[in-house]
């Protein structure tokens, strides 16, 4: 066991060191009655192989579909080192580092994530992570808000294509503040030009949208920038951080760029794992650092002039008055950071750039062959790494039927956006290789044929 490091010769020098015998002298102080005397149901121990065994047979009855899930978490391939240093006893079992002059090694790993972030969105200032993208989407429009205070503006704009669930958190977290999520109109699977405000000045404290959006579309970034600063709001854009690689930061955007960027870090290294741990991030522009929620780590030198990191900002209800707080809900998923900003600096630059084209391009090649189908159309281009695809039948029995063939379709999109009718949103990422798009393709068109999605 890696994370228990006594041995029980270590145990035994403790225990003399403090005059006793056992370790249940250390607990003498509880009553025999209250102490358990075993644990009924449970079974003998194994060793390690059987345990492999038993665990990896039990994995298997959930079987292994072949995945073009997408929403929002994506299955990227890890190396195999991010995980094996940032499961080390030093990261994994770290706490919150407090104590500058015991964390000097998390500290560390913290400011050079805040950097990779600032330098993949190209903002100014990042915290230590905060506990999802949707919250973090959340505390982007708390962030706008604060920043509007003294003008009273509590209404943002925001845009429909920006991911179902990431505007449901908002409004839960956002809505016992009377702050109002104001939804835009689509038009072609992006947000309409037209459907602007020729108010917002001065009734809204933000405009949100999404790059790509949820429907993998791509945004006419420069234009809503510009529009969102003549008009005297802030710009949030949610992103996808690996797909910065390849398209423009949020902070080039426009004339000014957005003042506020956040995400989901899923991307960056972290496993599907049935739905978490993931962590969000949140970037923004210098002047609004104190709104900022969470931990912000900072470089410094100690008396003798050597480098060190200290925290430096902990606007958050652990450190000041509950009212004073940015935020009473954040969280530092420090985990998930350590193994993002490993995976960002084994792949580097180059790295992250080749990921992502490649998944553009296996998208492209998925598009092309369902789209060869009948009855199979795509609806919006150009798209990043997801498509919508439109069906001449329900959607639901589709992906039902394509589950039963071992493989994992997509997102069923008739609750979010029922007016495309029949969707759904597949993604395929840089796992998945040309017989994984023939096989999917092929296992869409016995399911076309069948009479089971009639």
């Amino acid at each position: 066991m890696p994370y228990i490091p006594h041995t029980p010769e270590d145990t035994a020098r403790m225990l003399a060191a403090i005059g006793l015998d056992s370790i249940d002298e250390l607990f003498d102080e509880i009553p025999p009655a209250l102490r358990a005397e075993g644990f009924a149901g449970v079974p003998a121990g194994i060793d390690e192989a059987a345990a492999a065994r038993l665990m990896q047979s039990r994995a298997a009855q959930d079987g292994r579909s072949l995945c073009f899930v997408g929403a929002g978490a994506y299955d990227h391939y890890i190396p195999a080192a991010v995980w094996d240093l940032a499961a080390r006893g030093e990261f994994y079992s770290a706490y919150t580092p407090y104590q500058a002059e015991a964390s000097q090694g998390t500290l560390q790993l913290i400011y050079e994530y805040q950097s990779m972030m600032c330098a993949l969105t190209g903002m100014e200032v990042s915290n230590a992570s905060l506990y999802d993208g949707a919250t973090a989407f959340a505390e982007a429009c708390l962030m706008a808000v604060r920043a509007n205070r003294r003008a009273g503006r509590r209404r943002i704009l925001v845009s429909r294509a920006l991911s179902p669930v990431y505007r449901r958190v908002a409004e839960t977290i956002v809505a016992g503040q009377d702050i109002e999520l104001v939804e835009l109109p689509l038009r072609d699977g992006r947000l309409d030009p037209d459907a602007l405000p020729a108010d917002a000045a001065g009734q809204y404290a933000a405009l949100a949208l999404q790059q790509p959006s949820y429907l993998g579309t791509l945004e006419d970034v420069d234009r809503l920038s510009d529009w969102a600063a003549a008009q005297g709001l802030l710009l949030i854009a949610v992103c996808n951080p690996l797909s910065l690689a390849v398209l423009k930061p949020p902070g080039e955007w426009g004339e000014a760029g957005a003042d506020i960027a956040c995400g989901e870090g899923q991307p960056l290294g972290i496993p599907l794992s049935s739905g978490g741990p993931y962590f969000g991030y949140i970037v923004s522009r210098e002047r609004l650092v104190r709104q900022m929620p969470g931990r912000i780590v900072g470089r410094t030198v100690d008396v003798d002039g050597r480098p060190g990191f200290t925290l430096t900002l902990q606007a958050r209800e652990q450190h000041i008055r509950r009212s004073k707080a940015t935020s009473n809900i954040c969280t530092n998923q420090g985990l998930m950071v350590t193994a993002a900003t490993i995976y960002m600096s084994l792949l580097g630059a180059e790295g992250l750039q080749r990921t992502a084209a490649a998944c553009h391009a296996n998208t492209a090649r998925l598009a092309a062959r369902l789209a060869a189908l009948d009855g199979v159309r795509i609806a919006f281009e150009p798209f990043f790494h997801e498509v919508v695809l439109q069906l001449d039948r329900p959607a639901a029995a589709v992906l039902a039927g394509l589950a039963e063939r071992g493989i994992a379709a997509g997102v069923d999109l008739g609750d979010s956006y029922p007016e495309l009718g029949p969707a759904i949103l597949s993604c395929a990422t840089e796992q998945r290789s040309d017989a994984d798009i023939e096989v999917y393709a092929a296992a869409l068109a016995e399911v076309l044929d069948s009479s089971e999605v009639a």
